[in-house]
């Protein structure tokens, strides 16, 4: 009796590492939602509609792109950091935003350090200095001379407030000493339409939203706010020319629910790493002025870390104020 208990006790616990895996290698077992956190046609929205479909072919179920705008990305990141843990409802979003978040909404509903889990970083794509054809300037140094001499003039479209090209805007005027007024949008491609129609005057936006109404005249490239230029807008100076050290940008990114199992983590990080390894995404994205960035998890989570410390300093040190 005693010697069948330990047979049957051994065959237990050789079956419990066995176990574990098999709960992640039946992932997927139905659709997966990737939710954008912000209106149609904005950076996010547009990556995730690219990747989607690449990912259904490797992992054999659909990928829906859903949006959920509302403050600044906020309403779309809380809904997923409150769904269950289990990989099929993700967040594919402007990392910068998510993180800026934790300085300048006091009350937010969620911890963006402790209630995501980092999956992969998927692209950089610099902002664009843009303004409309109508404003007199034609470099950094120009619009600096014309804002100066027009202090508060300047209507300044942004994403959404706190975002990342908000916080690009504020560094830009910290280091120069420009005054502008910012006009929020539910999002980037809000923010650009109003400035092609000329309700509003320049902008920082991502270049994959941006750059179409620069090539079709719609818009004026001023910068783009890379370390050094951008092969596809090789003409086109960087803002560092003029400030050295000015680096800004759509870093965007992967994340899910805090505690999804590490094995579904491993492989969401595997095959989306594996569609934008693909020489027709790097040569697509090369072509909007977008460079794929893929990591692990784990380096992700150091980035969110870094960022976040970074971007309060520049909150803290700007005293702007954000309602």
């Amino acid at each position: 009796m005693y010697a069948r208990f330990l047979a049957a006790l051994a065959a237990l616990l050789a079956a419990l590492p066995v176990s574990l895996p098999v709960h992640a290698q039946t992932w997927p077992a139905r659709p997966i939602r990737i939710v954008v956190p912000y209106a149609a046609g904005g950076t996010s929205d547009i990556l995730a509609r690219q990747i989607g479909p690449k990912v259904t072919e490797l992992v054999g179920q659909p990928v829906i792109v859903e949006n959920k705008p509302g403050a600044n990305g906020n309403v779309g990141a809380d809904f997923v950091a409150k769904s269950a843990p289990d990989g099929y409802t993700l967040l594919l979003t402007d990392l910068g935003g998510l993180v800026i978040s934790a300085s300048v909404y006091p009350q937010l509903p969620f911890d963006p350090a402790k209630d995501f889990s980092p999956v992969v970083m998927v692209s950089y794509s610099p902002h664009v200095l843009a303004v409309h054809p109508s404003v007199p300037v034609s470099t950094v140094k120009e619009l600096i001379e014309f804002a100066k001499a027009n202090p508060g003039k300047l209507n300044f479209a942004i994403s959404g407030i706190g975002g990342a090209p908000h916080l690009a805007g504020i560094e830009f005027a910290q280091r120069t000493g420009v005054q502008w007024t910012y006009i929020p949008y539910k999002g980037g491609s809000q923010a650009v339409a109003d400035v092609v129609a000329g309700q509003a005057n320049v902008l920082f936006n991502g270049m994959l939203a941006t750059w179409p109404s620069v090539t079709g005249g719609r818009l004026k490239a001023i910068a783009i706010s890379s370390s050094k230029r951008v092969p596809s807008a090789a003409s086109t100076p960087t803002v560092a020319e003029v400030l050295p050290g000015f680096e800004t940008g759509s870093f965007q990114g992967v994340v899910g629910p805090a505690g999804i199992p590490r094995e579904i983590v491993g492989r969401l990080n595997a095959e989306l790493t594996r569609v934008l390894a693909a020489a027709d995404m790097r040569e697509r994205f090369a072509a909007q002025g977008t460079e794929v960035r893929t990591d692990t998890p784990e380096s992700l989570g150091q980035y969110l870390r870094v960022e976040k410390e970074r971007w309060a300093k520049v909150v803290k040190e700007s005293g702007a104020k954000f309602d």
